[in-house]
């Protein structure tokens, strides 16, 4: 993990692990946001709101963790731990606490909002509006909106715990 964490200069360029992506402005309730989604060639699948919200997910389109509100989430499998950093000068913590269930059915709710509101905006896209990768796919913004349409849907819709490290 990084000591200290800065914003990218173009998190497109910089993220060659998805495989398929694009980037594109929307205008959103909130204003403008650079959004950026793609998948990993495993299948797994990406999404970036701007430079404070990020949302993964597994192959079968359940949660794996978040980065929101300057807070980590990651799944438990039943629940999702949130993961504060607590810095000093010489080591850095991660203080974990798992979520109520309350908390955990207001996080997916606010989630699947900002996936359905994404989706819509981001199928009304035209090319020149749209960076992708690779340029010639035809077919990864259509494979980005049907994604984020079923993300975080299923049941379970919380990945199996991911194994510490």
């Amino acid at each position: 993990m990084a000591r200290q964490e800065s914003d990218r200069e173009d998190l497109f360029a910089e993220a060659v692990t998805l495989t398929r992506r694009v980037e594109c402005e929307l205008s959103m309730t909130t204003g403008e946001l650079v959004v950026m989604a793609g998948f990993r060639a495993n299948g797994h699948f990406s999404l970036y709101l701007g430079p404070d919200t990020v949302y993964q997910f597994d192959a079968d389109g359940r949660l794996r963790r978040a980065y929101r509100s300057g807070f980590l989430f990651r799944t438990q499998g039943t629940t999702l731990a949130r993961l504060r950093r607590e810095r000093s000068a010489t080591e850095t913590l991660l203080l974990r606490t798992d979520l109520t269930d309350e908390e955990l059915q207001h996080f997916q709710r606010t989630m699947l909002q900002e996936l359905e509101a994404v989706a819509g905006k981001l199928s009304a896209v035209s090319g020149d509006e749209l960076r992708q990768f690779p340029e010639e796919d035809t077919a990864v913004q259509q494979d980005v909106v049907r994604q984020l349409a079923s993300a975080g849907r299923q049941s379970p819709w919380l990945s199996p715990p991911i194994a510490a490290r």
